[in-house]
């Protein structure tokens, strides 16, 4: 294959029906487009399917994916279908949040420098001063915005001004210890991702490590999900667990949650910066 071949991936979903991987595939195939990857799912439940394929042009052919797209819109349109297509050399634009935490921070800094997420970090926001040496470090934008009670409808403007200027599509709160307003959450609806270092749906809230302490728990976990107005209730999209026992106490349980921690959120970011998340109500469908 040649070095300048470049792969897309088109993302679908709609009412499920017959004929829907068909007329994707045949119009991609029709298209002289070879396809290298297909994932599909039919939620019969709740009637919903959903559609992923990686694809590119046959050697011989230009990619004309401004051609394609308007190609392909009527097709969509007859399937009632929500899509897009995406061109996987494109790094996905992500603004990170934090706090005094940076256990999170570092990982992801970690992998998007060996090049196993494909990101451009558009800033690095917090609400203290603890890790502004590390955005300093790599070279990335740091933007102190501190809250409080009087200025946090304030300081929500001004993050979704730096969104927006950035063109940032992807917000990741990596250990940002605040709790989002109703109309930010709404504003970021299915691009913030935060970790929580719970095994959810249990232990919600703050000190949920002493809360399993208290309970002798056997498993500890942490969950990365998508950011709603309902405090750590939004869609799950990735969680892992490590075995504990009756010796780890509290501070124990923060050590080993670390790593479940970064984990979890690196999944996470990497399934959506690879478009393999798809909102089905309140579950996720990822392929």
């Amino acid at each position: 294959m040649s070095a300048s071949v470049r792969d897309f991936i088109i993302t679908a979903t709609c009412p499920a029906t017959s004929g829907i991987i068909a007329a994707v595939t045949g119009f991609l195939s029709q298209s002289q487009c070879y396809i290298s990857e297909l994932s599909q799912y039919d939620d019969e439940h709740l009637g919903h399917f959903f559609l992923r394929a990686r694809f590119r042009f046959n050697e011989n052919l230009s990619a004309d994916i401004v051609t394609l797209k308007k190609d392909f819109a009527a097709i969509a349109e007859r399937l009632n279908m929500q899509w897009d297509i995406f061109d996987t050399s494109e790094p996905m634009r992500v603004l990170l949040m934090v706090s005094k935490f940076d256990h999170c921070l570092a990982d992801l800094l970690y992998r998007r420098n060996k090049g196993e997420l494909n990101i451009n970090i558009t800033a690095i926001v917090s609400n203290h001063l603890d890790l502004r040496p590390m955005a300093e470090r790599e070279g990335i934008r740091f933007v102190y915005l501190p809250v409080n009670k009087e200025n946090k409808t304030q300081q929500e403007t001004e993050l979704l001004k730096i969104v927006e200027e950035t063109q940032t599509e992807l917000v990741v709160l990596a250990r940002y210890m605040q709790i989002l307003s109703d109309n930010l959450c709404k504003q970021l609806a299915g691009r913030a991702i935060n970790i929580h270092h719970s095994f959810l749906p249990g232990f919600k809230g703050a000190m949920p490590y002493h809360q399993a302490y208290e309970r002798g728990v056997k498993l500890i976990g942490a969950t990365a999900h998508y950011v709603t107005s309902d405090l750590d209730e939004g869609p799950i999209i990735d969680q892992e667990v490590q075995r504990v026992n009756h010796t780890h106490r509290p501070n124990d349980l923060i050590v080993v949650g670390r790593n479940t921690e970064t984990i979890a959120l690196a999944r996470a970011v990497k399934y959506h910066t690879e478009h393999r998340v798809f909102l089905d109500e309140n579950k996720t469908v990822i392929f």
